[in-house]
C-alpha cells in the first residue's frame, strides 16, 4: 500500500499529535486522508484550514482509519482505550505515542487482531526531522515496513526492543529540550561576548546543525571531529576543559538519568 493512500486517525491534537499531523502534510500525505480529534476542537482550526478533518468525538478518528495514532497523556490511556474499543477492528494498526504503557497493557484493552506498535517520535516531526524509535510486536513484516515507511517520511527511524522505550523517550524526545537548552546557553554566551541576540541565535543554530550533520553524514565519533578543531594550547581546548571543570558532561548525563529514573518510577 502506498503511504499517501493510507487513512490516518490521530487521537490527541496537543503539541505532539499536531506535530505528527503537520509532518504528514509536509511529507505529501493528502490532508483529506488525515483526521485529528481533540476535545477543544477549536484549537485545531489551523489544521482544518489546510484540509485536515477535525473531530471532537474520538470514535470518528477511529472508524474507517487504517492507521490510528494515540497521542494523549499516559494517564488518559485506559479511559481512552475503553472509549474507542467498540470501534476498533482487527487489522487496524494502532500506534501508541504514550510513554510507560506497554504493548501487553494496550493489548488488554483492544479487540484481538488490532496490531499495536509503540512509537516515540519527537516534536521535530513537524519539520520531518524526528528521531523516531519504534517497538514492534511479532507480526507480518509487511506491516512493520508500512509503519517504518510512514515514519521515515518524518525523519529517521530505528526499531528497538520494547524494554528500551523509556530510554528512547529520554534520549530522543526529552533530548530535544536538552539540546535546545544548550543552544539557549550558547546564545546567551554569544550576547555576552558581543553579538546581538538575533545574530547569536543564527550563528549557534547553524553551528549546531553543522555539528549534527558531521556526525550523521560521516558516522564518526564526536571526539574525532572535536580533535580537528583543538590545537595545543588553543582556545578551543581551553574552553572545553573549563566546561568540563564546571561539570558540563556530568550535568548532562545526570539530567538524563534523573529523567529516566523518574519515568521508570512513575513519579
Amino acid at each position: 500500500m502506498q503511504i499517501n493512500q493510507i487513512n490516518i486517525g490521530i487521537i490527541g491534537g496537543g503539541n505532539l499529535g499536531r506535530s505528527v499531523a503537520e509532518g504528514f502534510l509536509k511529507a505529501g500525505i493528502d490532508a483529506s486522508k488525515i483526521v485529528v480529534s481533540r476535545r477543544r476542537v477549536h484549537l485545531l482550526e489551523d489544521l482544518h484550514a489546510k484540509g485536515v478533518r477535525i473531530e471532537k468525538d474520538n470514535s470518528k478518528a477511529v472508524i474507517g482509519q487504517q492507521v490510528i495514532v494515540l497521542a494523549v497523556k499516559p494517564y488518559q490511556a485506559i479511559d481512552l482505550l475503553n472509549e474507542i474499543k467498540p470501534f476498533l477492528k482487527p487489522g487496524q494498526i494502532l500506534l501508541s505515542l504514550m510513554t510507560g504503557i506497554s504493548i501487553e497493557e494496550l493489548n488488554e484493552h483492544v479487540p484481538e487482531g488490532v496490531l499495536i506498535f509503540r512509537v516515540m517520535p519527537n516534536t521535530a516531526v513537524a519539520l520531518q526531522e524526528s528521531m523516531t524509535l519504534i517497538a514492534a510486536p511479532e507480526c507480518d513484516p509487511a506491516v512493520q515496513k508500512l509503519v517504518s515507511d510512514l515514519f521515515e517520511t518524518l525523519g529517521k527511524v530505528i526499531f528497538i526492543n520494547e524494554e528500551l522505550m523509556a530510554a528512547a523517550t529520554v534520549l530522543g524526545a526529552c533530548g530535544i529540550a536538552f539540546a535546545l537548552r544548550f543552544i539557549r546557553a550558547a546564545i546567551q554566551g554569544g550576547v555576552e561576548i558581543g553579538f546581538g541576540a538575533d545574530v547569536a541565535q543564527q550563528i549557534v543554530a547553524q553551528t549546531v546543525k553543522g555539528a549534527t550533520e558531521l556526525i550523521l553524514q560521516t558516522g564518526r565519533h564526536p571526539e574525532q571531529e572535536i580533535d580537528k578543531v583543538t590545537t595545543p594550547k588553543g582556545i578551543t581546548i581551553s574552553g572545553l576543559n573549563e566546561m568540563e571543570h564546571q561539570g558540563f558532561s556530568s550535568a548532562l548525563i545526570r539530567g538524563l538519568l534523573v529523567s529516566f529514573n523518574k519515568l521508570n518510577n512513575g513519579k
